[in-house]
């Protein structure tokens, strides 16, 4: 494949009909899928509302569930049709007694046009299919496949793409991560392909008038909020028709309005306190949680020499909002006389801030000295800081507590840049480079990201120790920082601990600071060091081998390992 990483460099190729080429079932696979049993063969309803919708259109739609390779199906469609669609679906009921469809002389609305339609369903479980779009023909087989897997599963949603009005191309795959509770509550990225269990419809209700456009985004925080289990499904199985549909200023009012509404409600079913605001992009969100207890932060420092380093990150650290701090220099055989020179100033001028000496080894260990450092914490919220860090935001404190006083986060961290403005760190992705590493790594700072990812809280399965907030109490539960990491992994070992305990990691794109990477301990250009990070990439390989053989859920299976962009693994 390295010619076809050549060819897509100079936009000679298209990365993504490689993909579709290389993983998607082809006509032999297709046929086999139609004769194959499963042990449980459940009912799947697919309910779909249309209006004024186009013949060709229709007969796409209707087409892409016919030739699903599952056959235990049912159309399901509510319409209020002029002659023509009307004819066309005779046609097709004539054909296929599996298409039930209840004609209605007006149109309240979609709303209630799809409980119209919901209530003609009588499946398992029901699918929900818009009228401008298609299934992959295998949609509903690998539907099936995950029920037969997962037999607890009620709530399930697939990867998608886009195609072209015409339906002749395809194009901008979203591949997901799984079930991430904090990037639903910035956006619905989990789309328009959801499959719910019938008994989970029954207890959630149906759709709700009054959050029309965002009608679907309310259904599914309802359906999130009581599933007992959530199935994501790393395949494209459904294709979103790309059409101008461009709403009115009236009615960019109202869906604005109509979606901070659905997620407030679910805060509030959920029993967290906080004000939604928009992004500036239709249907995406910052939820600025309530502050419940103003906790002291312990924030801890390691430092070796580096004054002037030391020094600009204690200044931005002192313009924060929040005052409810100390700050603990870890410090690590200073030899640098100004730096023993601003220790004494720092003491002497600040009451708050305390100088610790670990004088254990000469030889750095980033484990070792924050480990000793908690022993002195007075906070019970810790927040480990490098030296070379200088905060951007004032009030970074508080974008990070508001996350970490939840019982469901274990760890916080915060977008950090290059000093050119590029991305240095936005979270980690576990498995990239070998074992892991940072998304987005080197994108301009004010790039949206992978579907808006550097723009949105979203969880993660680690963040860096360069600027990482937890609780003292998940410190201790999971026994700190591994001292066997020197210099390397520690931090994302750390992370991984937290969510064995079952805890969230969650990275905030709005506490941000600029990292000057590699200045206090230097980049690993020595055949020393590069050994020590190598032995240290392969403890954290041989320790953590089962999660990176089944990879990040917070990642997807389809998208490279190799680079940070995100790009179409081929």
């Amino acid at each position: 494949m390295f010619l076809a990483k050549i060819l897509e460099r100079f936009n000679l190729i298209d990365p993504y009909k490689l993909w579709i080429k290389k993983f998607e079932p082809d006509k032999n696979t297709l046929k086999k899928q139609k004769s194959f049993k499963f042990s449980y063969s459940p009912k799947i309803s697919i309910v779909v509302s249309t209006f004024n919708t186009q013949k060709n259109t229709l007969l796409n739609v209707l087409n892409s569930v016919t030739s699903q390779t599952y056959s235990n199906w049912q159309l399901c469609i509510a319409d209020r049709p002029n002659r023509e669609i009307i004819k066309l679906l005779k046609t097709y009921l004539s054909k296929d007694k599996r298409i039930t469809v209840k004609f209605f002389k007006e149109n309240p609305g979609i709303v209630y046009n799809l409980n119209r339609a919901l209530k003609l369903a009588d499946g398992d479980y029901i699918a929900f299919l818009d009228q401008f779009d298609t299934l992959a023909p295998f949609a509903l087989y690998e539907i099936v496949k995950a029920i037969n897997q997962n037999p607890d599963a009620d709530f399930i949603y697939p990867d998608e793409d886009k195609i072209s009005k015409n339906g002749r191309k395809r194009f901008e795959p979203h591949f997901k991560p799984d079930f991430s509770p904090d990037l639903l509550r910035s956006y619905n990225y989990i789309g328009n392909l959801i499959v719910v269990k019938k008994q989970l419809i029954d207890k959630v209700g149906i759709f709700r008038e009054g959050y029309e456009v965002f009608h679907d985004y309310d259904f599914i925080l309802r359906c999130v909020e009581k599933a007992k289990k959530i199935i994501h499904i790393p395949k494209v199985l459904y294709h979103k028709r790309f059409v101008n549909k461009f709403l009115d200023e009236n009615k960019k009012l109202y869906a604005h309005e109509n979606g901070k509404n659905a997620l407030s409600d679910h805060l509030s079913r959920v029993g967290l306190k906080g004000k939604v605001e928009n992004l500036g992009f239709l249907g995406f969100y910052k939820i600025n949680y309530e502050i419940s207890n103003y906790q002291k932060i312990s924030i801890i420092i390691p430092n070796k020499d580096h004054k002037d380093d030391l020094k600009k990150c204690i200044e931005s650290i002192l313009k924060s909002t929040y005052n409810n701090y100390e700050i603990i220099i870890a410090e690590n055989n200073t030899t640098d006389k100004s730096t023993l020179e601003y220790y004494e100033y720092l003491q002497k001028t600040y009451d708050f801030i305390k100088i610790i000496r670990w004088s254990k080894s000469k030889e750095f260990n980033y484990s070792e000295i924050n480990n000793f450092a908690v022993s002195y914490a007075s906070g019970d919220i810790l927040l480990f800081l490098n030296n070379d860090i200088e905060i951007i935001n004032n009030n970074w404190m508080e974008e990070m507590l508001m996350f970490i006083q939840r019982d469901d986060v274990g760890a916080v961290g915060a977008k950090l840049l290059y000093p050119d403005n590029t991305i240095q760190h936005a979270g980690v992705i576990i498995g990239l480079g070998g074992a892991a590493d940072h998304s987005h790594r080197y994108f301009p700072a004010q790039s949206n990201g992978y579907f808006m990812r550097l723009k949105v809280v979203q969880n993660v399965s680690a963040v860096t120790g360069a600027c990482l907030m937890t609780k003292k109490s998940v410190f201790n539960e999971v026994g700190g920082f591994d001292e066997r990491y020197q210099i390397a992994f520690n931090d994302i070992d750390f992370c991984l601990k937290i969510r064995q305990m079952g805890y969230l990691i969650v990275f905030t794109p709005f506490a941000k600071a600029y990292h000057f990477e590699f200045k206090t301990r230097g980049r690993d250009d020595t055949f020393e060091k590069q050994q020590k990070f190598k032995k240290e990439k392969d403890l954290f390989t041989k320790n953590w081998r089962k999660i990176l053989d089944s990879k990040d859920p917070y990642y997807n299976v389809n998208l490279t390992l190799q680079r940070f962009d995100f790009s179409v693994n081929i």
